[in-house]
């Protein structure tokens, strides 16, 4: 028999609702360690490029656990459309499971993309559903032929599968699973990788049963809806601090022509009393390749840049996001409609954040963040029987990726730290994969990962590094993707810092043979054995003036090798003597000979909200 420590007749004390509340955010880390310590491929076991969440029965978020921030906000959009469209919840029996990686669920709510699998455990007390556990994960070999490669139809991006029972009340549908696996060039990896995420979801729905026999299920309902008024609460009063307006920034994409480019990203935040609207009216229509952001990025990105901003020990679920609005014109690059191609949707979501980000900037100065490098794809293929007998896929194809993680690069500066260096964005978060794994999963040799000297945005709180990544293929037909970002934008800084440095791809670097790729993204390129790759990732835009950077602290900076003494000389004003040492006299008379710019009319508005609680993303 249940054992009701709390009478489900009385009013929790505050202390038992954040047992609780720890308890089930801990159970949502549970999940999803439980799906890397039991995954196949490389990106899960050590990418760690999956998350978890635990819904309760209405599909209100109650806990996540936060690997990946551009799955999370995600999931509950997409159960609540298959509830309504594919599954209602009184065609669910205990032991079911659900599984889909379809992006067009509810219209664009569904996965991110092809390789996304996501998997809905309804959890049943007896014969009563009380919630879902959940998680969302990237598989391997299940972005069609050519994941990386550029796509103008979803229909090129793999095996679409709706909501659909996986598990009916506890047994395996073989029958679908083979199909499923009929259509991976790596089924031994996708169902391991599968049955590992189906394993995660059953440690939630058998965490979340333990609490409801600890506590009683009245005393679990009454601790989840005090925890999402909490949050509620707590995100409006700081939402109600920020200065009444319309806050508006734009870039482009794909800027240097390349593909279908340039297209336009515009979002207006518009703050009204304790609410707040991210309106991206006036963005580009969806265009014919793969990086429209299907509705459910878009809603994970815009919530993201907000959760970012707000106090850190404001609980994150369903409450966080009430307060927020979306408008995503649909038939645009945030909203695409069926059949558009959406694999490489994280081009969009990276731009989100800073766009985020920069458009509160004169909102909440000491809240916001530069620049960072985007988004970066980088992945090879290749055939080499001596080396990895075993072949990968179906086809003796292995494959490998960015070897230091996908999206990695300079993160931008904040009001009172430099950035962070050779990292992945905000947005991403994946876990830089090492090299030796990498070069043990397939056919290359890595020559250099470095960071990148003179590539961080200047500041007197300078950008984060980008790195130098460069392999070299040791297999045959050899088969490399690409696209990256900031190639021609730079990552632009705030208050005066400088843009980071902008990225760029060289072939066979140092060679006679050496060339320059022309664009930031292309379509799969042929190269043969022994080709090299190099990728010069972007640095962070720098927060503040330049010259208020303490010469010590760019004496360091120096001495590390992340610059030059010319670089500290024209960016900084700083003079260093034969030994690095600061020639205070000089540097003193050269700053004072420079005209410090006042904060640069970047902002159509400013405010200083001195009385703001804020907390820097770190």
């Amino acid at each position: 028999m249940p054992i009701h420590l709390v009478p489900p007749t009385l009013a929790l004390d505050v202390i038992t609702v954040e047992v609780i509340r720890s308890a089930l955010e801990s159970l949502a880390e549970q999940m999803t360690d439980t799906m890397e310590r039991t995954s196949y491929s490389l990106l899960l076991k050590e990418g760690k490029d999956c998350s978890s969440s635990i819904f309760d029965v209405s599909g209100r978020l109650v806990a996540e656990g936060a690997n990946i921030p551009v799955h999370l906000n995600a999931l509950g959009p997409c159960l609540r459309a298959m509830l309504q469209e594919h599954i209602p919840a009184s065609d669910m029996k205990p032991g079911d499971i659900i599984l889909t990686n379809d992006p067009y669920v509810g219209g664009s709510v569904g996965a991110h993309h092809t390789s996304d699998f996501i998997v809905y455990h309804p959890i049943f007390l007896g014969g009563k559903l009380i919630g879902f556990s959940t998680i969302f994960a990237h598989l391997a070999g299940s972005g069609g032929n050519d994941p990386e490669g550029w796509h103008t139809t979803i229909f090129e991006e793999g095996l679409r599968i709706p909501p659909i029972k996986l598990f009916n009340e506890g047994v395996l549908d073989e029958q679908l699973f083979k199909l499923i696996l009929a259509n991976t060039n790596s089924p031994y990896e996708q169902r391991g990788d599968i049955l590992g995420q189906v394993a995660g979801a059953k440690v939630g729905s058998n965490g979340f049963l333990a609490l409801v026999e600890k506590y009683g299920l009245a005393a679990i309902d009454e601790a989840i809806d005090s925890q999402i008024a909490y949050a509620e609460r707590r995100t409006r009063s700081y939402i109600a601090q920020v200065a009444d307006g319309r806050y508006c920034a734009e870039t482009t994409l794909l800027e240097d022509g390349s593909m279908c480019g340039p297209v336009k990203l515009a979002l207006a935040v518009i703050v009204a009393g304790d609410e707040i609207t991210f309106d991206f009216t006036g963005t580009d229509a969806s265009v014919a390749g793969p990086i429209n952001c299907p509705m459910s990025a878009t809603i994970s990105a815009s919530l993201f840049g907000l959760l970012s901003l707000l106090p850190i020990d404001i609980p994150k679920n369903e409450g966080s996001s009430n307060p927020v609005h979306i408008v995503a014109p649909e038939g645009s690059l945030v909203n695409p409609r069926f059949p558009a191609a959406v694999y490489q949707r994280m081009a969009v979501t990276h731009q989100i954040v800073d766009l985020v980000f920069e458009a509160l900037a004169p909102a909440i100065p000491a809240a916001v963040v530069a620049n960072s490098c985007g988004m970066v794809y980088c992945v090879a293929s290749a055939i080499n029987r001596e080396s990895h007998p075993d072949g990968g896929d179906v086809s003796g194809r292995r494959g490998w990726g960015n070897g230091a993680g996908p999206s990695v690069g300079g993160l931008g500066a904040r009001a009172t730290k430099d950035g962070l260096t050779g990292m992945p964005g905000w947005i991403t978060n994946v876990a830089s994969t090492s090299i030796e794994s990498s070069e043990v999963e397939g056919p290359v040799r890595y020559l250099r990962k470095e960071l990148r000297p003179g590539s961080a945005g200047p500041g007197q709180y300078r950008g984060g590094l980008g790195v130098i990544l460069s392999w070299q293929a040791l297999g045959h037909a050899v088969r490399f993707s690409h696209t990256s970002q900031r190639s021609v934008n730079a990552p632009h800084g705030l208050f005066g810092g400088g843009s980071g440095g902008v990225s760029r791809w060289v072939i066979n670097e140092g060679t006679h043979a050496e060339h320059l790729l022309p664009n930031q993204a292309g379509p799969t390129l042929d190269l043969e054995f022994g080709d090299t790759v190099t990728f010069y990732a972007p640095g962070g835009g720098g927060y503040g003036d330049p010259l208020k950077r303490e010469s010590a602290r760019v004496a360091r900076d120096c001495h590390l090798g992340y610059i030059d003494a010319e670089q500290a000389e024209a960016d900084y004003g700083v003079i260093l003597t034969v030994d690095g040492q600061v020639d205070e006299s000089q540097t003193a008379s050269l700053r004072s000979s420079r005209t410090t710019p006042s904060a640069p009319p970047i902002f159509s508005a400013s405010v200083t909200a001195d009385n703001l609680e804020r907390r820097t993303i770190t």
